[in-house]
C-alpha cells in the first residue's frame, strides 16, 4: 500500500479550536431571555487550514479490494485443506481455485496501487519484523505460490505429494494472510482504524471465514459443503460480534461508521452476513442447493461491504481533525488527573 502514507508525525502541529461557553455571564447575573451567542462554535483546525493527518490517497477499489480478496484467499485455503483431508474433492477444488484466484486478484490490486510491479519486489529486499508491511509482503510472497500450486495440481490430478504439501502449506499461512491486513491498517494513525487495533484482527478473521464459506456454498455440491455451513455460522458470529465490541470501544472514533457511505455499507454488511448465516444453517438441515447458493452470495457480498465500510470510515476519520484532537486531549486529562 502506498499513496500518502499516514503517520503519527502529523499530529504535532495541531491547533484545535477552544471550547467556549456562549451567551453566559459570570457571577450572579443571569442570561437575558433571547440573548444570542457572541462567540461562534468552536472549529477544529490546524496551521494554515491543513488537515492534521494526511488522509489515505489509496483507491478504494484497489485497497478495499485487496483487503477483501486477501481474507477470502486465506480462509479458503483452510477450507481447502479440510476438504482435502476429509475426502471432499468438490469442496477442496472450489476452495483451492477460490484461494488461487483471490490471491492473484489481491496481488494485482496491490501492484496497481503501487504503480508498477518493481515496487512490490523492492519491498522484499529487506525483512523487517517490526513493520507490518514488510512482514505482509513476505507472507504474500510465500503464500501465493503455495495456493496456486495447490490449485494447479488439483486440476491436473497429478503430483499428489506436491499437492498435499502445497495445500497444507497454504493452510498454515492462511490465517495470517486473512488477518495481517487488519494489523497493517491499525498500525497507522488513522483514528477509526488505529483505535480498533484490539478487535480488528478478529473482525477480519470472521469476515474472511464467512466469505470463504460463502464461496464454497455457492459453488460446491450440497452433500460436500457441510464444513462450509459450519464455517459460515461461526465466521458470521465472530465478524458481527467483534465489530460491535470494537465500535463500543472506539468511542468518538466510531462516529464515521455511523455516517454517510460507511453507515450504508455497514448496515448492508450486517444484514447480508446475518441473513447469509441464517440461510446457511437452514440449507444445512434441508441439504438443498438453491438456499445454499443464496446464502453464499449473501455472505460474499456482506464480507465485501464490511471491508469497504472500514476503508471509507478510516478515510473520513483522517479528514476531520476532531477525531485526532479530542482523544489526545482526553488522554492528556486522564494522565494529569
Amino acid at each position: 500500500m502506498t499513496g500518502s502514507d499516514v503517520t503519527r508525525d502529523g499530529v504535532e502541529g495541531a491547533r484545535p479550536g477552544r471550547d467556549a461557553l456562549t451567551g453566559a455571564h459570570t457571577g450572579r447575573r443571569r442570561r437575558r431571555r433571547g440573548e444570542q451567542p457572541m462567540v461562534p462554535d468552536a472549529q477544529f483546525s490546524s496551521y494554515y487550514g491543513k488537515p492534521i493527518l494526511n488522509k489515505p490517497t489509496w483507491e478504494p477499489l484497489d485497497i478495499a479490494g485487496y483487503l477483501y480478496l486477501g481474507g477470502l484467499a486465506g480462509a479458503s485455503s483452510l477450507l481447502a485443506a479440510g476438504g482435502h483431508a476429509t475426502g471432499r474433492p468438490a469442496l477442496a477444488r472450489t476452495a483451492k481455485l477460490g484461494a488461487a484466484g483471490a490471491i492473484s486478484l489481491s496481488l494485482a490490486a496491490l501492484v496497481h496501487d503501487l504503480g508498477r510491479p518493481a515496487r512490490f519486489v523492492n519491498m522484499l529486499r529487506v525483512f523487517k519484523p517490526t513493520s507490518p508491511m514488510s512482514v505482509g509482503s513476505w507472507l504474500l510472497a510465500g503464500y501465493a505460490p503455495l495456493a496456486m500450486t495447490a490449485a494447479a495440481t488439483h486440476v491436473a490430478n497429478r503430483y499428489r505429494i506436491i499437492a498435499a504439501v502445497s495445500t497444507a502449506g497454504a493452510a498454515a499461512l492462511g490465517p495470517a494472510v486473512a488477518t495481517y491486513t487488519a494489523v497493517l491498517i491499525t498500525d497507522t494513525a488513522v483514528p477509526s482504524w488505529h483505535e480498533g487495533y484490539r478487535e480488528m484482527p478478529f473482525v477480519f478473521a470472521g469476515s474472511a471465514a464467512s466469505a470463504a464459506a460463502g464461496l464454497a456454498l455457492a459453488c460446491s455440491p450440497a452433500q460436500q459443503a457441510r464444513p462450509a455451513h459450519r464455517m459460515a455460522v461461526l465466521g458470521a458470529a465472530l465478524e458481527l460480534g467483534a465489530f460491535r465490541l470494537m465500535k463500543r470501544r472506539l468511542g468518538l472514533a466510531a462516529e464515521p461508521y455511523e455516517r454517510g457511505k460507511p453507515h450504508i455499507l455497514l448496515r448492508s454488511a450486517e444484514a447480508l452476513t446475518a441473513g447469509g448465516a441464517v440461510m446457511a444453517a437452514f440449507a444445512s438441515r434441508r441439504g438443498t442447493r438453491w438456499p445454499a447458493a443464496a446464502a453464499g452470495a449473501a455472505l460474499l457480498a456482506g464480507s465485501a461491504a464490511l471491508r469497504f465500510a472500514v476503508f471509507h470510515a478510516g478515510v473520513a476519520s483522517a479528514e476531520d481533525p476532531k477525531y485526532t484532537v479530542v482523544p489526545q486531549r482526553d488522554r492528556l486529562k486522564a494522565r494529569e488527573g
